[in-house]
């Protein structure tokens, strides 16, 4: 047999260690190791912690023949499973939105972001009615890897109240630029590089920055103009000027789609 064959050598001379015995090993150590840090430093590590006194507890009663306590943990022990759902259901919904996210399924499929283009379409309506400058910078297939590290990091989801905070020209993290990966507002206060040659000399420094990103990346930048409250978007190289909410919804819808990539041009979208 095949597993016969992927044995390495036999433990105590009589128990088989084989490479399957080592893969197990292997994946059910990385899935400890990766849920002790998902619970490290929450209510779930005390919890756990709990657990644990209590089992051991039960164990010793066993091993000392006291059995009124051994039987009072015996009946916890039948509800045990549901009160582990009761007690860690935040951390059990978390783990699950972590596996979605996991990059291999997002391979396989992607979702359509309508909550997170709602989001930014109504933070920067916020924006213009308050007359705040922004820089939002929305990533694609391109990794930002060198503009993220140059900012906060922030690792929020994205919500228009946290991007009408963060452009408050009161708040520290107002200056530059802001990047959004997926649903989550990755940093803030991003240096970004500026465009070399622009048509338009009477153009402002964040829209340089912004034609500067999308000539360097497949991005998608909005840019909220600080002195006539103007709405514009840059992507492929491209400059979108004086857009209404409801365009610049349209415009994200698309942009931002799975099947936009299948379809339609990048420079095509820019340049309507």
């Amino acid at each position: 047999m095949l597993q016969d064959k992927l044995v390495l050598f036999n433990l105590f001379g009589f128990l088989p260690f084989s490479v399957i015995s080592l893969l197990d090993i292997i994946v059910v150590a990385f899935v400890i190791y990766k849920l002790f840090g998902l619970i490290r430093g929450t209510r779930a590590a005390q919890m756990l912690a709990g657990l644990f006194i209590l089992v051991t507890i039960l164990l010793a009663a066993r091993w000392q023949q006291m059995e009124a306590l051994a039987y009072l943990l015996e009946q916890v022990r039948s509800i045990l499973l549901i009160l582990l759902v009761i007690l860690f259901q935040p951390e059990l919904r978390r783990v699950l939105v972590i596996l979605g996210q996991s990059p291999i399924l997002s391979w396989l499929y992607k979702m359509e972001p309508t909550r997170v283009i709602d989001e930014i379409v109504t933070g920067t309506e916020q924006l213009v009615a308050r007359g705040y400058g922004a820089l939002i910078v929305i990533q694609r297939e391109a990794g930002l890897d060198s503009i993220i590290e140059s900012g906060v990091q922030l690792d929020a989801k994205v919500s228009s109240d946290l991007l009408a905070t963060i452009f408050t020209p009161r708040s520290p993290l107002h200056d530059q630029a802001v990047v959004v990966e997926g649903e989550t507002l990755v940093a803030a206060r991003c240096t970004l590089p500026l465009a070399d040659e622009v048509e338009d000399q009477r153009l402002g420094t964040r829209h340089r920055a912004a034609l500067g990103v999308s000539q360097e990346t497949d991005a998608v930048t909005i840019v909220v103009s600080e002195e006539n409250q103007t709405i514009s978007l840059t992507v492929g190289g491209g400059l979108i000027r004086g857009l209404s909410p409801q365009e610049l919804r349209r415009r994200l819808s698309e942009l931002m789609s799975p099947r936009e990539h299948a379809g339609r041009q990048v420079g095509d979208t820019a340049a309507d």
